[in-house]
């Protein structure tokens, strides 16, 4: 083996015990894209600093979830398909019970993680097929499929629906 080869060898190995070693210690990949979503708090796996952010193709690579039902806030009933919330979780090794999600314009809100098992809730991505803007409750929205039970047709169930979510922190 020449010189070079060895070398060439060592570097491959070496990073390959790197790339294992993060995936060990809980760490994400790094957005390609522009980052959407962080979240921050009671989470085992990050990727910037203590924090794990997310683009859109990170969030569509989990997995995802659809339905369709009516809201408070379009006419008719309404398709929404995004990542299920139980999938976002476990891929930050959310470790708490509460969730406060913050909306670009500051806005909070808690939600229980329990709700997310129990009722199905989504960080939808699309409404009808089409990516949410911000000037349309996007890009990304807590929501729940109301229609499924009379408990989610309540005002305590819309007011955990956050739109324009920018932040979850595991609490």
């Amino acid at each position: 083996m020449t010189c070079i080869t060895r070398r060439t060898l060592g570097g491959l190995l070496a990073g390959l015990v790197a790339g294992s070693a993060a995936r060990a210690s809980g760490t994400l990949p790094f957005p390609a894209g522009k980052p959407i979503l962080t979240i921050s708090g009671r989470i085992t796996r990050t990727n910037e600093g203590e924090s794990a952010i997310f683009d859109r193709p990170m969030l569509e690579s989990l997995e995802q979830a659809g339905f369709q039902t009516t809201t408070p806030w379009y006419n008719g009933p309404v398709r929404f398909e995004g990542v299920k919330m139980t999938s976002l979780m476990d891929a930050v090794g959310a470790t708490g019970s509460t969730i406060m999600a913050v909306a670009l314009n500051d806005y909070t809100t808690e939600l229980p993680m329990s709700d997310f098992e129990k009722h199905g809730a989504i960080l939808a991505i699309k409404r009808d097929g089409i990516y949410m803007p911000v000037r349309d409750k996007g890009p990304l929205f807590i929501v729940y499929p109301y229609d499924s039970s009379a408990e989610l047709k309540s005002q305590q169930f819309y007011s955990r629906s956050a739109w324009q979510v920018a932040k979850l922190v595991i609490k």
